[in-house]
């Protein structure tokens, strides 16, 4: 959430904001909701004050009226401040001066591309297609099993995934590779490297929320009965590991690599990439977390931004990045970046990374705070980024590698783990 002197004290700016991310949240009653907390807080604290001077003076018969004073007055602020938290945490965070002002994706802004398309002197095949064909993939299977938008993966794209994930982990953990990165880049960030996490797929719903992830509840899987849902990607169980806790600034920035299956919904795509593996029920992703100094919040993205493009780079595939506009970006998100990877099937780019950086939305939310050597105090700005959505990288290495004969062939960095050239 934004800090609600900010927002009281901003309410032209923070209804733009709100304009600008086609939210729909009414914050007509901020200004009288605050006020009247800051009111009731302040009675609170003159009533408290009375009644330590009661005590002093051993004046019980005061002390008794003031003690009802203050539980009556404490029921009516609790009542107020759930009022004004629950309109804050609906209010969705500001944007950047670069985030460009606009409705939905097509009026992102594409930053750079790199690479060329290939030019395939056959008929292009999609990743159904190849996949089946080489019993690699069975859609077939998993219909008659778990319902559409879901799949078996056999035989050696089960080996290519495990690579990936295997070369992912330990280009994210070498220092060496780090400092390549932020060396070619020209960034200031420190070099630390990234803890591996294997989280829990469940989490609690109200945990969710306050990572500001839980809504809309009908793209999640909810079990309400257990207070707990299934994740939609690593860095939902990523973003609370520091709940309630203040770190030190030596501790900053501290960086996670988690991988986990995600579940959604997909309730408003019906109609959308009913076929293949683009738009999944259930899906393996590898996700960056990190948290750190709010100096530090935008170069920390621009780095795992630039950790994105060196993988792909290293996979040869081309892709395209784009800054996403307010209309196009979530209510948490601060400055969104896309990287959208070439699917030569649909002949064009399609999206397979994402980074979010969220300030301190997410932290305030979450409670989780910094301290500095010299005193200074304050809530730590959170990022997350994809490493590799699993099933859309697949997608992308089957099409952009696919050969004359249906084979595919396997991208040099991760023939290490495979032990072949060719699936």
């Amino acid at each position: 959430m934004l800090d609600p002197r900010y927002v009281r004290e901003n309410l032209d700016h923070i209804q733009q904001i709100i304009k600008d991310k086609n939210s729909k949240v009414n914050i007509d009653t901020f200004a009288s909701l605050y006020d009247e907390v800051k009111e009731l807080q302040q009675q609170e604290q003159d009533l408290n004050t009375q009644k330590n001077q009661a005590a002093k003076e051993q004046n019980a018969e005061a002390g008794k009226k003031i003690k009802e004073q203050l539980q009556a007055l404490s029921e009516k602020l609790s009542d107020k401040q759930k009022e004004l938290n629950e309109l804050l945490w609906a209010i969705p965070n500001a944007y950047s001066d670069d985030t460009p002002v606009g409705k939905d994706e097509e009026e992102n802004k594409l930053l750079r591309t790199w690479g060329e398309p290939k030019a395939f002197t056959f008929d292009v095949k999609d990743h159904v297609d190849l996949g089946t064909a080489l019993d690699i993939l069975d859609f077939e299977s998993a219909w008659k099993i778990s319902w559409s938008r879901f799949v078996y993966l056999k035989n050696g794209l089960v080996r290519l995934q495990f690579a990936l994930i295997q070369w992912v982990m330990e280009t994210l953990t070498n220092q060496e590779i780090i400092d390549e990165i932020i060396k070619k880049n020209n960034l200031k960030v420190k070099n630390t490297p990234f803890t591996l996490m294997l989280p829990p797929f469940f989490m609690k719903m109200d945990v969710m929320d306050k990572m500001g992830r839980l809504q809309p509840t009908d793209e999640r899987y909810c079990y309400e009965q257990d207070n707990l849902v299934l994740n939609g990607s690593a860095e939902h169980v990523l973003g609370p590991l520091h709940m309630d806790q203040q770190l030190t600034e030596d501790q900053l920035p501290i960086r996670y690599l988690g991988y986990a299956t995600s579940f959604r919904r997909e309730a408003g795509s019906y109609g959308k990439d009913t076929k293949g593996m683009i738009r999944m029920h259930q899906f393996d992703k590898l996700e960056m977390e990190s948290f750190c100094l709010p100096e530090d919040g935008q170069e920390e993205q621009d780095f795992m931004i630039a950790i994105q493009e060196h993988m792909l780079q290293q996979l040869e595939i081309p892709y395209e990045v784009l800054i996403c506009c307010t209309g196009d970006m979530g209510d948490v998100d601060y400055r969104h970046i896309d990287i959208n990877a070439w699917i030569p099937s649909q002949d064009k780019y399609r999206e397979t990374h994402s980074g979010d950086y969220m300030t301190d939305y997410q932290a305030r939310r979450l409670n989780i705070r910094y301290k500095k050597a010299d005193g200074e105090k304050g809530f730590v700005h959170m990022n997350d980024a994809t490493a590799f959505a699993l099933s859309r990288t697949l997608v992308a290495i089957i099409e952009n590698n696919q050969q004359e004969d249906g084979s595919i062939k396997v991208p040099k960095v991760l023939q290490k783990w495979m032990g072949k050239e060719v699936i």
